[in-house]
């Protein structure tokens, strides 16, 4: 097992990686990396999913519906683990999150074909153009609470 000690909101948390958990070896970064882009940014979401709860005088909140686009930055697997370890109030503690994933969309600004496109699509590939403007793929929100 590795650690990774991290702050959030003036506690600390230490996350455990199992040396043969499946995100481990799998993505393209260390654990510290991942935990501390999509901790912050799941905290967030656990904030802000807590204050609306509130605010509707829910009881608890039975799942977290979250739009990620795949040129958002935001690696999916990521957030739905730290969200195992910043759900732990009262209002989510039984919560479950849901992710759907956006995918990239493009336009070519010279022959204005619209194309599926990743983090790493710069060039057209029917005219090779540069410049690609990102027409959709780059979400991060939160799509829907639902609370009892």
């Amino acid at each position: 097992r590795r650690l990774a000690h991290i702050y959030s909101k003036r506690r600390l948390l230490t996350l455990i990686f199992p040396r043969n958990a499946p995100y481990s070896e799998d993505l393209p970064f260390n654990e510290q990396e991942l935990s501390l882009h999509e901790l912050g940014i799941t905290q967030s979401i656990v904030d802000i999913a807590e204050r609306t709860a509130r605010e509707q005088g829910a009881s608890r909140v039975i799942s977290v519906t979250v739009e990620i686009g795949a040129l958002s930055g935001v690696i999916p697997a990521s957030v739905e683990f730290c969200f195992s370890a910043c759900n732990k109030g009262p209002l989510l503690e039984q919560s479950q999150l849901l992710i759907e994933t956006i995918p990239g969309k493009g336009r070519c600004p010279d022959c204005r074909r619209e194309l599926e496109i990743d983090p790493f699509t710069f060039a057209c590939p029917a005219c090779g153009a540069f410049g690609l403007e990102r027409l959709q793929g780059e979400e991060l929100r939160i799509k829907e609470l639902e609370v009892d």
